[in-house]
């Protein structure tokens, strides 16, 4: 039995930076807490406040956790970007006391970067583009080597053809 074939647009690494559960806690939390805001005004105030407050707490941290990082045709896709496989160097998974250097003292203000605090892990790739003024581009992520194999992968393809 032959397998499958991938169309060529299938992505070969998909990840998006959810929030941590402990800050839906919180926007729990945020939520009984426009309810007591509002406690003294009465009921329909109450629930009102509990509410609105928990909605606004939900999409702010809904929005925050929605960055995507994907290897799909040839391009990195991260966030807002969608940068050529071409364009970029070796990458390089960083545990998580060099992605904290990264983030921290080595970070030059000129790179790309999708950070997530909460991923103690990351990916450092160079952007080899001349044209390009942007040194590295750094991205969070729970799967390091798998995001380092896909590029590879992508490269090799992109060299390839």
């Amino acid at each position: 039995m032959q397998q499958p074939s991938v169309p060529p647009t299938a992505p070969s690494f998909d990840e998006r930076l959810t929030a941590p559960r402990s800050w839906w806690v919180i926007v729990a939390l945020l939520g009984l807490s426009g309810g007591l805001i509002m406690f003294p005004l009465g009921t329909v105030p109450t629930f009102v406040g509990l509410i609105a407050a928990a909605a606004l707490a939900a999409v702010a941290v809904s929005s925050y956790g929605s960055a995507r990082i994907r290897v799909v045709a040839g391009s990195l896709v991260a966030a807002d970007a969608r940068i050529p496989v071409s364009a970029l160097g070796v990458p390089e998974a960083l545990d998580a006391e060099e992605a904290r250097a990264w983030r921290t003292h080595k970070a030059d203000p000129r790179a790309f970067m999708v950070m997530r605090s909460y991923v103690p892990t990351a990916v450092r790739v160079e952007v080899t583009d001349p044209a390009d003024p942007t040194p590295y581009v750094y991205l969070s992520t729970r799967d390091p080597q798998g995001l380092v194999a896909a590029l590879e992968a992508a490269r090799s393809d992109a060299s390839a053809a």
